[in-house]
């Protein structure tokens, strides 16, 4: 009987916590979608590299999701159980709680083997990938030719460039162009111009010809006008991130015996997140304990500030340690203790403290 009650417990666990993942990750991966493209049209990324970034983003917030999507899947199982009086069944024939973390327990050991590959090899390399991606798509960008009938950005917005006509040749018809020079803001009109790029793609050169250039603060009433047989618009193209400087992307590997403290902090907080991991579902299941007459959701709100002081608290150690104001002996195991210990006191505290009162009036 307790097998086949194990494997229900799994299979309700099992369902409850992919569903809240799957959630979460919809809707990580719709904020997510937002700023890529957003990103996408500033930098003009090919279409292909788009979908490719939104992927190996949500690589990255699996190893997030997991520990949440486990602590409430358990906790609302188990709540649902407790609720349809089929736990009450469970124990009064003769199952012990103890029994209860048997198919919990396997779930868990499980997730944090996977959120440990996650965390130590596939989240970096999908994070040096997604980097690798985006300066390509840059690069890819800056070299583009301007296309008849579209804006195009360069300089990370400094410049606005339209065409009503594009050649193969770089020369262009009925040309807009808005330059940003800090407060000031320059508009340029002009009936053809040419669009050149030097060979490193760091430089564009927008010469008009035959046009009008209007420059001036916005919301001031000084502005010059000036008509113009030929002007040069040059644009600097910002240097690209490096992706080998990026902890996230850095192999972990690369992260081991290093006396830097910020790679140690890295280390300590990909080892952090499978602990983590195991320590809320193991918590989870005293946790999603319901009194008589309890809604089924009545533990949910408790788990979630459980995860929040939990992850704000190792991002916080995590900063500490890579400054040196924690003991490196400690590093951030501490927090999974400081963790479990406020748990038991939100659980076991007000019926020990109920106990205490009613020992004292007796």
């Amino acid at each position: 009987m307790g097998k086949i009650l194990g494997r229900y417990i799994l299979r309700e666990v099992l369902v409850a916590s992919v569903v809240v993942t799957f959630v979460l990750l919809v809707i990580l991966l719709a904020n997510q979608i937002a700023v890529v493209l957003e990103r996408a049209a500033l930098n003009q990324y090919p279409q292909g590299v788009v979908l490719q970034l939104i992927g190996l983003g949500a690589l990255q917030n699996l190893s997030i999701l997991i520990p949440v999507g486990l602590l409430l899947g358990v906790v609302l199982a188990f709540g649902r159980l407790y609720h349809d009086s089929e736990m009450a069944a469970a124990l009064a024939c003769g199952i012990s709680p103890r029994g209860l973390y048997a198919a919990v327990a396997l779930l868990a050991l499980v997730a944090a083997s996977v959120l440990a590959w996650l965390t130590l090899s596939l989240a970096p390399e999908a994070t040096a990938q997604a980097l690798s991606l985006r300066n390509a798509a840059v690069r890819a960008g800056q070299f583009a030719p301007i296309a008849p009938g579209k804006f195009r950005s360069f300089g990370g917005g400094n410049a606005v460039v339209y065409a009503e006509t594009a050649n193969a040749d770089g020369t262009l018809g009925n040309v807009f162009v808005e330059h940003n020079r800090g407060p000031r803001v320059e508009v340029a009109l002009a009936e053809r111009a040419r669009h050149s790029v030097t060979p490193d793609g760091m430089t564009h050169t927008i010469t008009l010809y035959d046009g009008e250039r209007f420059e001036g603060v916005p919301g001031s009433p000084q502005f010059r006008m000036v008509r113009f047989a030929e002007h040069v618009v040059p644009v600097q193209v910002p240097a690209l991130s490096d992706v080998v400087r990026n902890l996230d992307a850095q192999p972990t590997r690369a992260l081991v015996d290093s006396p830097d403290p910020d790679k140690r902090a890295e280390l300590h907080w990909r080892v952090a997140l499978p602990i983590m991991c195991l320590v809320l579902t193991l918590l989870a299941v005293p946790l999603a304990r319901l009194k008589p007459r309890q809604g089924r959701y009545a533990r949910v709100w408790l788990a979630i500030v459980i995860y929040f002081v939990y992850s704000n608290l190792i991002s916080a150690a995590k900063v500490w340690f890579a400054k040196g104001s924690t003991p490196p002996e400690l590093g951030l195991w501490w927090t999974h203790v400081a963790v479990a210990l406020m748990a038991l006191l939100l659980i076991k505290g007000p019926g020990t403290f109920a106990n205490v009162r009613l020992r004292l009036r007796s």
